[in-house]
């Protein structure tokens, strides 16, 4: 029985889940290519099989009490896209995608409910949690035994091709793994555990909702027209176009010194030369993170502290997705004793994530600060593992 989930385990056929994450080191990077360090969280997405149906039927138990529609119902063969904004289309997203990867698609459906622990909109991937439980849940009550890696790549394409909504790997790869990784989302794409221990964290949900799908495209339109710029001047030297390009993700951006970039910025727009600064800068401090956390330093968490202080100031002066709540909110969290706070997901709302002390009583205090400040809830959070089978009914075999 999970809290707030009124479906008993042995009620169910099968429950699988799969956690939210901590968008930690290098936000908003990991759709131009580059490394990012995400953190699984122990809030989850809880998906429950009560029955075999000729169709899929999902039932979203936080929607319902929402007072939102909350029921889907659609066959089970490459079912269609709805209108956007409709309750259904991540899991008829996730269906078809893994109906594509297996080349055939399913003769019959389910029916299941839903809970999610990880808020909507707040930044903390609940899409992404979704998606991945449902294909965790698909796999094991299917017996398709899709690999880790798979099971992520099938999440990203559900959000990033059949919903066309122009997101990165970061929290589908973060959400199926679990744990705290370093991500390098261009192709191949690889996985690699850190050992981050004795690192504590809050997360607050600021209530104001956002949509990456607005947020997104709006950034990476700046990238390109700066790129663009650059591209077509006869000023900047061929050795630094050989490693920029026209689009967002073109460009060799690990390989580019702000030093031989800077000289060149003002001949283009100032947005534009904000975008392509930060997205230089953002990546150094997160690479100095990585060995940071390698080094396993006794003064970790003060020392990454530092460094989530100089991201989200990098994320609000020159990506500009904050906003003045959210800045009220992170100063009440420093003042109330956090190392460092910023924020997680795309900005313009959602969360904040701090690195705190281990005191059980500081943490309850920078919560309780965020809280007067004008955050919605609060948690004091744990690295938790990635998605994963809750509950199999003893007995239970599908053979597709």
């Amino acid at each position: 029985m999970i809290m707030g989930f009124p479906i008993r385990f042995k009620d169910a056929s099968l429950v699988a889940s799969a956690p939210g994450r901590i968008d930690f080191l290098n936000t908003h990077q990991d759709y131009k290519g580059l490394p990012v360090v995400p953190v699984a969280i122990n809030l989850r997405t809880y998906i429950a099989i009560l029955e075999p149906r000729e169709n899929f039927v999902f039932e979203s138990l936080n929607l319902k009490e929402e007072g939102k529609p909350y029921r889907d119902e659609f066959e089970p063969a490459y079912p269609d896209q709805k209108e956007k904004g409709w309750c259904g289309n991540y899991l008829r997203a996730v269906v078809t995608a893994v109906e594509d990867y297996l080349g055939r698609p399913f003769e019959e459906g389910f029916h299941a409910v839903i809970y999610s622990e990880v808020p909507i909109g707040s930044g903390l991937a609940s899409s992404a949690a979704l998606e991945v439980a449902l294909a965790k849940a698909l796999d094991a009550y299917f017996n398709l035994h899709i690999p880790r890696a798979e099971l992520a790549e099938i999440c990203f394409r559900a959000e990033n091709i059949y919903m066309e909504i122009p997101c990165g790997r970061l929290d589908q790869y973060s959400s199926t793994f679990g744990g705290a990784i370093l991500l390098y989302p261009r192709p191949p794409v690889r996985v690699e555990e850190l050992p981050l221990k004795n690192v504590d964290f809050v997360v607050v949900d600021s209530g104001i909702r956002h949509s990456v799908a607005d947020i997104h495209p709006r950034r990476q339109g700046e990238i390109n027209e700066g790129l663009r710029q650059l591209m077509e001047s006869a000023d900047v030297p061929q050795a630094l176009k050989e490693k920029l390009g026209y689009s967002f993700d073109e460009p060799l951006w690990e390989e580019i010194e702000y030093p031989e970039l800077q000289p060149y910025l003002g001949m283009i727009s100032e947005t534009a030369a904000k975008r392509i600064t930060f997205t230089v800068l953002m990546n150094k401090l997160t690479m100095d993170a990585v060995s940071l956390i390698k080094s396993g330093a006794p003064d970790l968490p003060q020392r990454l502290g530092e460094i989530v202080n100089k991201q989200h100031e990098l994320l609000r002066d020159l990506y500009e997705v904050s906003l003045p709540e959210l800045e009220k909110i992170r100063d009440a969290m420093l003042d109330a004793g956090a190392y460092g706070v910023k924020i997680s997901g795309a900005g313009m709302g959602g969360s904040l994530v701090a690195v705190t002390p281990s005191e059980e009583e500081v943490k309850h205090r920078i919560v309780k600060a965020a809280i007067k400040a004008g955050a919605r809830k609060g948690w004091s959070v744990k690295v938790d593992e990635g998605a994963r089978v809750d509950y199999r009914r003893e007995g239970l075999r599908y053979n597709l």
